[in-house]
């Protein structure tokens, strides 16, 4: 089934977040105590609240989104081309540019959304922000009433299960593993906070997410056993 999906139909994200505040001081009272209450489970004894906060962007009631990185494969002939586009700073503004570029380009049935760990992460992240701001959902991310078969959603973690629930991949480990070029890298995931707040470099958290969403088009690639992007049809709009 892999095999018969149209490439041109699939539209490839990744998001990165970081905690709405810049540390635990500057939430209010009942947001420190929200908090507290929402990590108890996840935080080990000797961990506060206020040590753990740094962890916040992984969870949309207390995190945002700071860039959301799209990428999708174009066929003029014999020539492929991955165009690369990013939306970031103000994440209403960057929220409402993503939901334009679904209704105007993809908002057919045909058409999917395909992310790493999106199922559980980009997807519903990105809708729970939405509804935060009181954007109404575009068709792609408003589930409600849909069977599973109906969800126009691919995840590439979820492909590698095949039926394991418990298994659980990184894009980093699955590339390596099925001979990805690994991209250079200046950073990972747990430095976005950092870079954002303290380094005031956003144009290099762009840069990042882009690289995963190229490196999950690869990936995805590779699933369906095809020839991987070379650097030429890559092209960054």
């Amino acid at each position: 089934m892999l095999y018969k999906l149209n490439l041109e139909h699939i539209l490839f994200l990744d998001i990165e977040t970081v905690p709405q505040e810049p540390d635990f001081s500057k939430l209010n009272e009942v947001g420190q105590e929200l908090w507290g209450q929402k990590t108890q489970y996840q935080r080990k004894d000797e961990i506060s609240a206020e040590d753990f906060y740094q962890r916040a962007g992984i969870w949309a009631e207390f995190g945002k989104i700071i860039c959301i990185s799209v990428g999708y494969f174009t066929f003029k002939g014999e020539t492929r081309n991955f165009r690369v586009t990013s939306f970031h700073g103000d994440e209403v503004h960057l929220l409402k540019q993503f939901k334009q570029l679904l209704k105007e380009h993809f908002n057919q049935a045909k058409h999917l959304l395909c992310a790493h760990n999106g199922k559980e992460f980009d997807f519903p992240y990105i809708a729970r922000r939405m509804v935060i701001h009181g954007i109404n959902l575009p068709y792609k991310l408003d589930l409600f009433g849909k069977k599973p078969w109906e969800v126009p959603h691919l995840d590439t973690m979820e492909l590698w299960k095949f039926g394991d629930y418990k298994h659980f991949t990184s894009l980093k480990l699955m590339a390596h593993v099925l001979g990805v070029p690994s991209p250079k890298e200046d950073m990972d995931g747990s430095m976005v906070r950092e870079v954002y707040y303290k380094d005031n470099d956003l144009d290099r958290i762009v840069s990042y997410c882009e690289l995963d969403v190229i490196t999950t088009a690869q990936v995805f690639l590779k699933l369906r056993n095809e020839e991987l992007l070379a650097d030429a049809e890559i092209k960054k709009v």
